[in-house]
């Protein structure tokens, strides 16, 4: 093992595709800087080194892991450290971590809490009312009257997937039902938010922060629904874009000052500076951006496009957010455009199997990087371990996003595995607004 007088070690929370992508933007291929992930998966050892001995949820063990490899900063990715209180843990400990606070988390993890707090803030997004299990009777009651179609959010965590938008009153009322009396978001489903279904485009940005000062990084569009066209069920995100270019300049500037800029001041107002990355769900309506919802972390898969588009030092940012002095111009647009598919499990957001290999990794075109999530490697094969499995990500570097959707799915075709899904329109909504 080669060491540097210089050496920067930095250690990566998680185990998905985002995971991959953040350590590989942090390394920037500069050798100086190690890159351990925990526990990463069957990619990531091409970045770093997989540590998966220690159990994340284990807060004593991550603090001696992290004197014993001397990591100098932590970045954490999925959003249930950050709720269970690993950067409070971390912090009460000395220990310089990228994220924000178990209390400044409720925003994605308590939606009834993170659409009050937009309210107190001025923050545009969608009316709603909230109904706990108790209140099950009113819930359907209210459904009765409301217009359609209605968005119907588990409060709690489901991992992306708890939101059903209902088109009739009886699919709002089954929805209701499966949550409150069938249980299928658990603990996530105690309380529900009912909100008004918001038109327009989808968009996502992230702003890492320190809590006052802020970067934005180029927006994405995310896909969120399992077939094309957008239909059928709610994913964790099958494909993504950046730089979405349905959001322009001036668009971007009302998302800082009158959605970013609120939130964060709300927040430190009341006794919980958000310091990390706040990601605003968007939806562009014809009133302007206005928030479906915001959450605690980086997305998935919009990092592994953003990632893509952007240059300076990440790392410098990072650092910056977690010692509370983030500078604005430290990252910029490069000028490129990109495209995340992720390819699945067939069966996935359901039932799927695991445990075939993958093939064609190493026969993929220039300007495709392939970030791994629901992998691992057993006697020197790839082989599929999730629901979600790989991120194909394609780039054109003269910011053209046909030629990058172009560049992406014929990286996609060389990859094959048994029960390989994935979706064949990502991107091209995006198309009307680019004027390619």
């Amino acid at each position: 093992m080669q060491y540097y007088e210089s050496e920067t070690r930095i250690l990566i929370i998680g185990s998905g595709a985002r995971e991959h992508a953040l350590g590989k933007k942090i390394k920037d291929g500069k050798p100086e800087r190690r890159i351990f992930f925990l526990p990463g998966n069957g990619g990531t050892k091409t970045t770093g080194t997989n540590i998966t001995h220690v159990s994340p949820s284990d807060f004593d063990s991550v603090l001696q892991l992290i004197m014993e490899y001397k990591i100098q900063l932590v970045v954490v990715g999925p959003e249930k450290p950050l709720v269970d209180g690993l950067t409070d843990f971390l912090r009460e400990n000395s220990i310089a971590v990228f994220g924000p606070s178990k209390e400044a988390s409720k925003i994605e993890s308590d939606k009834s809490f993170a659409k009050k707090l937009m309210i107190r803030a001025g923050v545009p997004t969608a009316s709603f009312k909230e109904f706990s299990r108790s209140e099950y009777q009113e819930a359907l009651e209210f459904i009765e009257q409301h217009a359609l179609p209605v968005v119907i959010k588990a409060s709690g965590l489901a991992a992306g997937k708890g939101v059903i938008i209902a088109d009739t009153v009886e699919e709002a009322k089954v929805a209701v039902t499966d949550i409150f009396e069938n249980n299928i978001f658990g603990d996530a489903g105690d309380t529900i938010v009912v909100e008004e279904f918001m038109k327009g485009e989808e968009a996502s940005v992230f702003a890492v922060t320190d809590g006052e000062s802020f970067a934005l990084l180029p927006p994405a569009q995310d896909h969120k629904r399992i077939g094309n066209n957008d239909t059928g069920k709610n994913t964790g995100g099958m494909g993504a874009y950046s730089p979405a270019v349905l959001v322009n300049d001036s668009t971007m500037q009302i998302i800082a000052e009158k959605i970013i800029r609120p939130v964060l001041h709300q927040m430190k107002m009341e006794g919980y500076l958000f310091s990390g990355c706040l990601y605003a769900g968007l939806m562009l309506t014809d009133n302007g951006p206005k928030v479906v919802e915001f959450n605690c972390r980086f997305g998935d898969p919009e990092t592994q496009s953003v990632m893509e588009v952007i240059e300076g030092d990440f790392l410098k940012l990072l650092t910056d957010s977690a010692a509370g002095k983030v500078e604005p111009g430290t990252i910029t647009y490069n000028g490129m455009s990109s495209v995340t598919v992720v390819t699945a499990s067939s069966g996935y957001p359901g039932t799927f199997e695991t445990g075939y290999e993958i093939s064609g990794l190493d026969q993929l075109p220039e300007d495709v990087t392939v970030y791994h999530a629901g992998t691992n490697e057993s006697e020197g094969k790839i082989l599929t371990s999730g629901g979600r499995v790989l991120s194909i990500t394609g780039v054109s570097r003269k910011g053209c996003l046909s030629e990058a959707i172009k560049k992406t799915y014929s990286a996609v075709e060389k990859i094959s595995y048994k029960n390989i899904y994935y979706r064949n329109d990502i991107g091209e909504k995006g198309l009307k607004y680019s004027g390619d």
